[in-house]
């Protein structure tokens, strides 16, 4: 068992990552895997035959390990590291980050009046021990209209987000019912991080 530590990295550049960490309390510095002087970068290529949920853990897993590696590197204090990532699914395929408008407007048709699945992984690594989580939730969509969907895509919300849209932002307007975690869905379950971080000894 490991002592009590007040502070963790978070692998993560996402500004609702660290909100939500915040909104629980936790302690925590922005570890980000690349800076001008190194890179630990992470392949996000999925694998033969993976399916949205392994593929989502092995991500989460991987940008702890690099994370860890990262906090080495830079000689900071050895205190536990927390990554996360964040998969929408729909009709068994990963919706990633749209490449341009076109193609986010495309995409959140694609979900008009329709249930996908967000699963989200997160991963805790201190000292050689590695533990994760992994939540999933159930979102549907109202029927979306095209000029709906257009001027939602021109607020630029959908921008470097997975499945091209914010469900705390203007998106929200669009579910008509969530099965499972608000903040999962938003990128980060509290629930299974809380749990997580109990388990490293670190107060939440």
């Amino acid at each position: 068992m490991h002592s009590t530590t007040s502070r963790i990295y978070l692998a993560s550049a996402s500004p609702r990552r660290r909100e939500l960490l915040k909104q629980i309390n936790v302690s925590f510095e922005t570890l980000l895997l690349r800076t001008r002087q190194e890179r630990c970068d992470v392949d996000e290529t999925p694998q033969a035959g993976e399916n949205p949920a392994e593929y989502v853990v092995r991500l989460a897993l991987a940008k702890a390990r690099a994370g860890e590696a990262a906090r080495d590197m830079r000689h900071l204090p050895r205190h536990p590291v927390l990554a996360a990532d964040t998969t929408v699914t729909f009709d068994g395929h990963i919706l990633g980050k749209p490449e341009n408008a076109h193609a986010a407007e495309a995409m959140l048709m694609s979900l008009s009046g329709r249930t996908h699945t967000v699963h989200t992984a997160v991963a805790l690594i201190l000292d050689g021990r590695l533990e994760h989580r992994l939540c999933s939730s159930e979102v549907q969509f109202k029927d979306l209209s095209t000029d709906e969907v257009r001027r939602y895509v021109k607020t630029g919300e959908p921008h470097d987000k997975a499945g091209a849209y914010a469900i705390q932002g203007k998106a929200a307007a669009f579910i008509s019912n969530l099965n499972g975690s608000y903040s999962g869905v938003m990128g980060l379950p509290l629930f299974e991080t809380a749990e997580l971080l109990q388990r490293f000894q670190v107060p939440v």
